[in-house]
């Protein structure tokens, strides 16, 4: 099915000032960044009056609700086939459903700045994952190196040397989950929804519409209605919805639109930076200094394992040097074709979000470009 809406085009109309161009995706990148950095907050408040699952259910319908209406405005189709239908229920799981319930019961005995810089975590699993599961994808000395030094940087914001002492074990463990189920999901994405036809938008707008239907079924079963309804987590779990996971994603595609999957996901690298200010702020969080230091290496080696060689080409005299076809800086990715519209990630990110919905962050082929996305990603929350 050819896409009803296409997304914008990769570079803004020449009309535009460049000025005015260069400002207003820096502003969005920014507000993208707050967005996907203070939904640890909004999933830290938003547990105070409502089950995890509640929580879950209630960022998941919020969200669809926003892309609804997008698909709405865009006249935008819904993927056909049974087979799209079910590999999106499979990653509507992975991306959707259980890295956000995962990351709502994390952060009933963790604090959300330990949540957001765990949701960082999400490349160093993809690249584990990338060994296994993604042959044509091999490691660098570089990577490899990187890959060590964002395992050294989990154990130092635990205080692995302290014996872990202050830190719920469990709480992390799902965390630490929740990112390795953005890292699987975008292995699977990869491999089953390349070539759909269908547009960033329809896909991911059917993905967590499918999460939602499935948070629908499970939460009654684990959880009672609540007996009164606090305004405050109420409003962190539809402003967690609403923007992480709605508004937030469409901010995501005018980005990668117009400045790249490369530039766009450097979002991914802002979040536990954010997650770790706003917890620390507004929720009065304590931090301790291996924390910060521990964020700061687990991100250096997240970097590191994005890092790709950069193929030499041969000079020549008569023709302009042509710069490399930026690569997506996500584990497992090849590089995009110049113009292709693309998601770059999640919640995870990197991320999830929330991840965090990672997004963000995918791991895709130049053929997979057109696969949509969920927020956090990959690196989010």
């Amino acid at each position: 099915m050819s896409p009803a809406a296409p997304l914008p085009p990769a570079s803004p109309p020449a009309s535009t000032p460049a000025a005015s161009r260069l400002l207003d995706w820096r502003v969005r990148f920014g507000v993208l960044a707050l967005i996907w950095g203070f939904s640890f907050v909004f999933i830290k408040v938003g547990t105070e009056g409502f089950a995890p699952f509640q929580v879950t259910f209630g960022r998941l319908l919020f969200g669809t609700a926003v892309l609804a209406v997008a698909l709405v405005v865009k006249r935008d189709r819904l993927p056909r086939g049974a087979r799209v239908w079910g590999h999106l229920t499979v990653a509507a799981f992975l991306l959707n459903a259980l890295p956000f319930s995962l990351f709502a019961y994390a952060e009933l005995t963790i604090p959300s700045t330990l949540a957001g810089i765990c949701n960082a975590t999400t490349p160093l699993w993809g690249m584990l994952l990338s060994l296994v599961a993604l042959s044509e994808d091999r490691p660098t000395r570089v990577r490899a190196a990187g890959l060590g030094i964002g395992f050294v940087g989990v154990l130092t914001v635990l205080g692995a040397w302290q014996g872990f002492s202050g830190v719920d074990v469990t709480g992390t463990a799902l965390a630490l989950l929740a990112s390795l189920s953005y890292a699987v999901g975008w292995v699977y994405v990869r491999r089953t929804l390349s070539g759909t036809g269908a547009t960033n938008l329809s896909l991911a707008g059917s993905q967590v519409g499918l999460a939602t239907l499935q948070l629908a079924v499970v939460t009654p079963l684990f959880t009672s209605m609540p007996t009164s309804v606090e305004v405050l987590p109420l409003l962190a779990v539809i402003a967690l919805g609403a923007l992480g996971t709605g508004y937030a994603m469409l901010l995501q595609y005018g980005v990668v639109a117009e400045v790249g999957p490369t530039t766009a996901a450097m979002v991914t690298y802002f979040i536990p930076v954010i997650a770790t200010a706003a917890g620390v702020t507004l929720l009065n969080e304590q931090l301790t200094w291996n924390t910060p230091v521990g964020a700061l290496v687990v991100l250096a080696g997240a970097a590191l394992t994005q890092s790709r060689r950069t193929p030499r080409r041969p000079a020549t005299p008569f023709a302009p040097p042509t710069n490399d076809t930026p690569t997506h800086p996500v584990v497992g990715s090849t590089p995009a074709a110049k113009g292709t519209p693309t998601n770059p990630v999640a919640g995870s990110t990197p991320a999830t979000n929330s991840t965090p919905a990672l997004p963000v962050v995918g791991i895709r082929s130049a053929r997979a470009e057109r696969v949509g996305t969920t927020d956090g990603a990959p690196c989010r929350a």
